[in-house]
């Protein structure tokens, strides 16, 4: 048969076609948020910023935010305003939050994810190890 391959000739194929891993081992550390209290408002300056370490939409993000805390808000240029005081402790555990469901890989515990919509779900998909997981919508 002329479609016959060895051993370390399949085996290589299959190396091809998995992803390829992450070159740094280095541990995630997750960015933190600059925050300020105006009188009744609450401001992210650091928004985007954020998002884009975590290679995220900002409009992602900001959806979460606004949910998770209840609370108006608006983005203005490179950051979020919330209307009404919000203690800065509660806004890094919904950071803290929304890393664990929608950035770290459920599998092998890295950040090399991107988050998928296929229809109306959304998927996280590892970069370093392949997995897919179904992730809620914002």
């Amino acid at each position: 048969m002329a479609d016959e391959y060895n051993y370390d000739e399949m085996l290589e194929r299959l190396y091809q076609r998995l992803p390829k891993k992450s070159a740094s081992d280095i541990r995630f550390e997750p960015p933190k948020l600059e925050i300020s209290h105006i009188g009744n408002q609450t401001i992210i300056k650091n928004f985007s910023a954020v998002a884009a370490a975590l290679r995220r939409e900002p409009n992602h993000l900001f959806k979460f935010f606004t949910r998770e805390v209840a609370a108006p808000a608006s983005i203005s240029g490179k950051q979020i305003i919330f209307q009404g005081h919000i203690p800065a402790h509660t806004l890094e555990s919904k950071l803290s939050n929304y890393i664990k469901e929608f950035v770290i890989c459920r599998e092998c515990k890295r950040p090399d994810t991107t988050l998928i919509k296929k229809g109306k779900l959304y998927f996280l998909k590892c970069e370093a190890c392949g997995a897919e997981a179904s992730v809620r919508t914002v």
